[in-house]
């Protein structure tokens, strides 16, 4: 490191304790045992995922597809609009606020993470921000959002694409982080 001299991460000090997990340790417990036996299995069936997301929090609008295999690591912090598609394999950790506008589409395989950790702190301290995806926008197969990263109406993030700012309103970025105009 040229920065930080010796300043090395140490995470035997590594302590959670300032981090809001938003619901009591009791709703967290049966939400890992719902979503891990229904939620997050091969089970067919869209409607009874919503009505389970919303039973522990989530905001969930009408007309949303939810396929098997979904992992949502905190329902009580994720806002999906009317008519969204979120696909096979999609992984939303939402240590902080997720939110999706309608008629938006979360590819097979999409990865929205909320948090990460300050490599420049000896402790490692845990960092999250919020990811907010417009509405009619498509996060195609594979696709990577960061914390803080937005996506305005109308952006497409492409396969495999890795977004970690703003992605304007109808643009689309690639996986080499190319944008154009839609």
């Amino acid at each position: 490191m040229t920065d930080g001299g010796d300043k090395k991460v140490r995470l035997d000090l590594f302590t959670n304790d300032h981090f809001d997990r938003g619901a009591s340790q009791l709703v967290e417990g049966l939400w890992i045992v719902m979503s891990g036996l229904l939620v997050s299995t091969w089970l067919p069936g869209s409607k009874w995922r919503c009505c389970l997301l919303r039973l522990f929090g989530a905001n969930i609008g009408r007309g949303v597809v939810i396929k098997p295999y979904v992992s949502v690591k905190f329902p009580w912090r994720l806002s999906v609009a009317d008519h969204v598609w979120i696909g096979e394999h999609v992984w939303i950790d939402n240590l902080d606020n997720v939110s999706i506008g309608s008629h938006t589409c979360i590819s097979q395989g999409a990865f929205l993470c909320t948090g990460s950790h300050d490599w420049r702190d000896t402790k490692f301290k845990l960092v999250t921000r919020p990811i907010s995806v417009g509405k009619n926008c498509w996060v195609c197969a594979k696709a990577n959002i960061a914390p803080g990263a937005e996506m305005e109406d109308g952006a497409v993030l492409a396969f495999g694409g890795c977004l970690s700012s703003v992605l304007p309103s109808n643009t689309i970025q690639f996986f080499d982080g190319t944008r154009r105009s839609r």
